[in-house]
């Protein structure tokens, strides 16, 4: 990959959407990670209006360092980047307060996980109207069109994704060419939904490596029978997954009347 001639393809791309669409700048949730540390930087090399903000919901210490470490880095680099702060653990614990009591508390365990990513998107657009932003969204090709691993209408409700087109590993090599700050380049990928130290790769039992990997094979043509041990294991991994969040990348069924019943 030509990685600097990626980084301006990727600036000019977000600075020519939102001049087209008549807005004034982006706004991107920062969360410690590397996905939106680069969609970031990258809407910050457009020169226009970047609002950063950080909405933690019971969040892991490390995260919340990396990123205000992360925003600290593009203020010093960027004059256009703003920075807000929303503090969603009181909204998030009253609304699990409203909610009816469950028999087990770990049956909501995934709910409340995606409540959490729905109630930051609420807040992103809170600040998108206001100020005539566009809503930059951070999935990479894994997740957004591989295993479906984002919140329907969370992270995965935005106006425009910059590096939906890029594997993991690809986004870390456009970080390396930014100059992102080592904490976040070294730290394990964490979606941040659940208030403790799991990593994604102890939610979906592989790592991103491997999954690209199982992604080219299913891209290929294989089926789990071409193989064996730990290869076996991740493409059904993939393949489960794949299946389970397909709703996530499909457009929204509807439901065709008939012209004759109209």
């Amino acid at each position: 990959m030509q990685t600097k001639k990626v980084v301006d393809h990727i600036t000019d791309w977000l600075r020519s959407y939102a001049e087209q669409a008549g807005m004034k700048g982006f706004v991107i949730g920062v969360s410690g990670g590397i996905d939106s540390a680069v969609t970031s930087t990258l809407c910050a090399r457009t020169g226009l209006d970047l609002l950063c903000v950080e909405m933690p919901i019971h969040q892991g210490e490390n995260q919340v360092t990396r990123a205000d470490d992360h925003i600290n880095w593009l203020q010093k680099n960027f004059p256009n980047v703003r920075r807000q702060k929303v503090e969603l653990t009181p909204i998030f614990d009253e609304l699990v307060d409203a909610l009816p009591d469950v028999e087990k508390e770990e049956d909501r365990f995934m709910s409340l996980a995606n409540t959490r990513a729905r109630l930051r998107m609420t807040t992103l657009y809170y600040f998108a109207a206001l100020e005539k932003y566009l809503v930059a969204g951070t999935g990479n090709k894994v997740e957004d069109f591989g295993i479906g691993f984002f919140t329907k209408y969370g992270d995965g409700g935005v106006d425009l994704s910059p590096i939906a087109d890029l594997l993991k590993t690809e986004v870390y090599a456009l970080g390396e060419e930014l100059g992102i700050i080592e904490s976040i380049m070294t730290a394990a990928p964490t979606d941040g939904l659940w208030g403790d130290d799991r990593t994604d790769e102890d939610q979906i039992g592989a790592s991103y490596p491997e999954l690209e990997w199982a992604m080219r094979m299913k891209d290929e043509g294989k089926n789990s029978s071409d193989f064996s041990g730990r290869e076996k294991e991740v493409f059904l991994i993939f393949n489960r997954f794949h299946s389970a969040n397909k709703h996530k990348m499909v457009p929204i069924p509807i439901c065709k009347i008939p012209d004759e019943l109209k």
